[in-house]
């Protein structure tokens, strides 16, 4: 179903991997505490690759260092043809790369319209930056846990232009005030919660606005941190907690769309779980599971979670139904079919052999992109060649230059080092709570105030 168009080696482990809302680009963080934004190549780029013309679409300099000294291309060594957006031909751009945190960089995510994006480090660090020069316009400092440790991140979500929600390994839930256009962030979250007691969030998702909505932004989300699954409110606070599942809940996603039957509104929140198993929910049925898909008999845990774009594999389903990508950490990506609940086993690719499934994501251009270890593949759906027969999925080593000078530094992380344990070990995202990094120095930044 699905062919490797490329592969990107990565300096050392991938800890956080997030897609564009609008363009072809995406970016990581990385237990180096490294964060680099990427261009995958676009179809207007293989037009002007074919005919000798430069391409001039965003950004408009040339792709590169932050400060725009020159391009670093990853070229894909399969051969050109007809679409570099679909065959990964043309080039992977590196916009920009720095060491933005001492510690590892934990945890991304862009705005709204995707012009802002924000880093969260075991530095005990918020930082937000624009999306095409990397260089940072503010910070906000996490508060410190009760023994006077840094508090360090495992979950950003840009709620909306003006909420940015920040969970901690102390099971806070924090949500900060960006209504200044992300320009300038308060020095005080406007709100705290702990959803899950003292268990830290492992992942959360907005639930869809009503259609009472006046700002079409969502107030309400579902997160899962241990063994249960919780929804709060913005104004309210936690509304709804389900029973304890006795296991790990590890990623959750939304899936709207769905077919309407009974006491069924067509919404389902699925969870992945420690034991290899997705759970459905049915939206406003918070108690407990509806139902449940198991991905993997050997149990290996669900670590990503992600809805495929409309038209992903659709010759496979009927009206109502949806495809969801799930990230073992075996390396296997396995595609889940929503409204019938079963396992396309024909469709399951591997990611890696050794490292799991951190991170899974679609591109504007409908392009999965698995991250995982020190690799981030990019995918696209298998289209033949003369003969009938699929294209190998071997791997496509691309040159990276990861090894290169930081081209862009941080102020405050000139003459400093990472401490952070992490950057030498392979540790799984479930384990984060026990790999706090040690620097508390973290350089000049804003305070959460009064909130410790």
């Amino acid at each position: 179903m699905l062919d490797i168009i490329c592969t990107l080696p990565l300096s050392s482990d991938l800890f956080a991997q997030v897609l564009h809302p609008t363009e072809p680009i995406f970016t990581v963080g990385l237990s180096s505490g490294h964060v680099q934004t990427y261009k995958l190549p676009t179809d207007a780029e293989s037009d002007a690759d074919e005919s000798g013309e430069d391409d001039t679409s965003w950004p408009s300099r040339p792709l590169g260092s932050a400060d725009g000294t020159g391009p670093t291309p990853i070229i894909s060594s399969l051969r050109r043809s007809s679409s570099a957006s679909e065959n990964g031909l043309g080039a992977i751009g590196t916009i920009w790369k720095t060491r933005r945190h001492k510690g590892s960089c934990r945890c991304l995510a862009f705005s709204h319209d995707g012009e802002i994006c924000y880093s969260a480090g075991t530095d005990g660090l918020v930082k937000a930056f624009p999306t095409e020069t990397g260089r940072v316009l503010s910070k906000i400092a996490i508060p410190w846990d009760v023994d006077g440790e840094i508090d360090a991140p495992t979950i950003l979500h840009a709620l909306s232009p003006q909420a940015l929600l920040l969970g901690t390994d102390s099971g806070k839930l924090y949500l900060q005030d960006l209504r200044q256009g992300g320009k300038e962030v308060a020095s005080r979250a406007s709100q705290s919660w702990s959803p899950h007691g003292d268990e830290h969030v492992n992942a959360l998702v907005p639930l869809p606005v009503s259609e009472t909505s006046t700002s079409g932004f969502p107030k309400q989300w579902v997160s899962v941190g241990s063994t249960t699954l919780a929804v709060t409110d913005l104004r309210k606070g936690t509304i709804a907690t389900s029973e304890d599942q006795e296991v790990e809940l590890t990623s959750v996603v939304m899936v709207q769309g769905l077919k309407k039957r009974g006491t069924s509104v067509g919404e389902k929140v699925l969870v992945g779980q420690g034991d290899g198993v997705v759970s459905l929910w049915e939206r406003g049925v918070w108690g407990d599971l509806d139902e449940r898909i198991v991905v993997d008999r050997e149990g290996n845990s669900v670590e990503s979670l992600v809805e495929a774009p409309m038209g992903f594999g659709a010759e496979k389903l009927k009206m109502n139904e949806k495809i969801v990508a799930a990230g073992l950490e075996d390396g296997r990506v396995r595609f889940l079919r929503i409204g019938q609940n079963g396992v396309l086993d024909e469709w399951d690719v591997k990611h890696d052999d050794v490292d799991g499934v951190v991170a899974l994501g679609f591109d504007v251009a409908g392009r999965m992109v698995s991250g995982g270890g020190q690799t981030i593949k990019v995918w696209t759906e298998a289209k033949g060649v003369p003969g009938g027969q699929r294209r190998s999925t071997a791997k496509h080593e691309l040159e990276s230059g990861e090894d290169s000078d930081d081209s862009e530094i941080d102020d405050d992380d000139r003459s400093n080092s990472s401490d952070d344990e992490e950057q030498n070990g392979r540790s799984k995202r479930k384990k984060r709570k026990r790999n706090k990094g040690k620097d508390k120095s973290g350089g000049k930044a804003l305070n959460f105030t009064g909130l410790l």
